[in-house]
């Protein structure tokens, strides 16, 4: 029955429309699914799109998809690499897109930065990265997006990744800025590298961008599962047997070459732990440096800032071990009932050894009048803005900002003035940051000394030995100590003792 618009044709029912293009499609083509693994990644992607962590949705992706093994090893490559180099990737799809990626659907963008990073980063031929990578739109994003998609990583597949760089960087004529931009690094995050590098001593004027170089290409590298024995919980030899193999840097630590921690029964009860060597080896040179004026007897230790409780966690094993009292103070009472979880193994064995152990829930810039005089020993390990860990936490170097710098200074210099009240005299203060930023690391130490007379920096660097009992190299030029990912391994963790008179 005609409408009485004349000359028009009829269109069946929508029903009858979508029943027809079923039917023209090749029946692989109806059928085409992309593999579990990149659909959790897409997830994946989405989710820290929304604020999520990488390294908290997709493992749980990953368990509730059933996805193991060299899937699921996969499937983090595609998460971590396409996020960490996202920056670079979209220069490269602005181009083969023709448009800026502001003016692609946010969806989609992440589909097409999971397929750019097979093309240009990991060994999946060509043929199946785009025709993957086309599925996964056509699942995820909708069929007209689908080929855009195939478009676009048709034009990313005629360049390899060495060709793609040169063309998206030619134009940039600072070298900071364009080696920023080859890295995917933040240009504030190189420039503040670079200073740091140069201020703590390990990059002379002559090979400061080499060194720069080697530092932000590390940060795109997987970093390898370091795991710590907690003494008097485990042991190494319980940690080889599980398959890690013993480090070479940390007298505690072990790696992981393949396989989920988790598995290891020793980390599933709390006696060993996921733990990088550099925060390993931070938290034995303040258990091993000489103290001065304090009886052992009068011994008590405190992490100040302890949530979630890694390094509280190898700390108070230590304490346990030489029966001191230790205190593990957070102020958020969530991280501070995590820290109690960490503690879990470790509080059986101190009341066993009726040793005090104890989480406290309050801010550590009161700590001091709290308890002023009250430890020999306190850890600082300052909230920053982690910037020696970008190669563990590929969303943050897109979610700080040169802001964040000045906002946690103020934070940082109060803890650390709290901590040296709450230390009695002759006791150690360890000043320790996951950033080697200098206004977050050497500039608030300076500070501190500038304000106050009763405390002086001791040398760290002799307490920094390897599982040899050597004593680490490239570390500064002192008193303070410095790790690099492309020096030592570890994450890029600064450390300052401190001497209260």
């Amino acid at each position: 029955m005609s409408d009485g618009r004349r000359g028009e044709r009829q269109r069946p029912p929508a029903r009858e429309r979508s029943a027809r293009h079923r039917s023209d499609q090749r029946p692989s083509e109806r059928a085409r699914r992309t593999d579990p693994a990149r659909l959790a990644a897409y997830t994946a992607m989405r989710d820290v799109a929304d604020g999520g962590y990488a390294n908290l949705v997709l493992p749980k992706l990953l368990r509730d998809k059933k996805i193991s093994g060299r899937d699921a090893g996969f499937a983090t490559e595609l998460v971590y690499g396409a996020t960490r180099l996202s920056g670079l990737y979209d220069r490269v799809i602005a181009v083969a897109a023709g448009r800026p990626v502001e003016k692609i659907d946010a969806n989609v963008l992440d589909t097409l930065r999971l397929g750019t990073h097979q093309l240009l980063g990991m060994r999946v031929p060509s043929h199946a990265a785009v025709d993957e990578t086309v599925a996964l739109a056509r699942q995820v994003n909708g069929a007209g997006a689908a080929g855009f998609v195939n478009a676009v990583m048709r034009r990313v597949s005629e360049r390899d990744a060495d060709a793609w760089v040169e063309l998206v960087t030619e134009g940039i004529a600072d070298p900071v800025e364009r080696l920023a931009a080859r890295t995917s690094h933040p240009v504030w995050i190189a420039k503040a590298l670079r200073a740091a590098l140069i201020g703590h001593g390990t990059a002379s004027a002559d090979d400061v961008e080499a060194s720069l170089t080697a530092l932000l290409e590390s940060d795109n590298a997987p970093a390898k599962v370091s795991l710590v024995a907690r003494p008097g919980l485990t042991t190494l030899d319980e940690l080889e047997d599980a398959g890690a193999e013993r480090s070479g840097l940390s007298p505690v630590g072990a790696t992981l070459p393949e396989g989920d921690p988790g598995a290891i029964a020793a980390v599933r009860d709390g006696r060993a732990a996921v733990q990088d060597e550099g925060s390993q080896l931070l938290v034995l040179a303040l258990a091993a440096a000489d103290a001065q004026g304090q009886a052992a007897t009068d011994e008590r230790w405190l992490d100040l800032c302890a949530g979630p409780g890694g390094k509280a966690g190898l700390l108070a094993s230590l304490a346990i071990e030489r029966r001191i009292p230790f205190v593990a103070n957070e102020i958020s009472e969530h991280r501070a009932d995590l820290v109690w979880q960490t503690l879990a193994a470790a509080r059986v064995v101190a009341r066993e050894e009726d040793v005090s152990l104890k989480v406290r829930h309050g801010d550590g810039r009161d700590l001091g009048e709290v308890e002023p005089g009250g430890f020999s020993r306190v850890l600082v390990d300052a909230p920053c803005t982690g910037l020696g860990a970008l190669r563990r936490r590929p969303e943050a170097r897109w979610r700080r900002s040169a802001g964040d710098v000045a906002a946690l200074a103020g934070l940082q210099r109060e803890l650390l003035a709290s901590a040296v009240d709450a230390t009695a005299s002759g006791g150690l203060v360890g000043y320790a940051t996951c950033s080697p930023h200098l206004n977050e690391t050497r500039f608030v130490v300076a500070d501190l000394l500038k304000q106050r007379d009763d405390v002086e920096v001791v040398d760290a660097r002799p307490w920094f030995v390897d599982a040899a009992g050597h004593e680490l190299e490239g570390l500064g030029d002192g008193p303070y100590v410095q790790l690099w990912p492309h020096v030592h391994g570890t994450d890029a963790m600064f450390f300052a003792l401190l001497r209260k008179h």
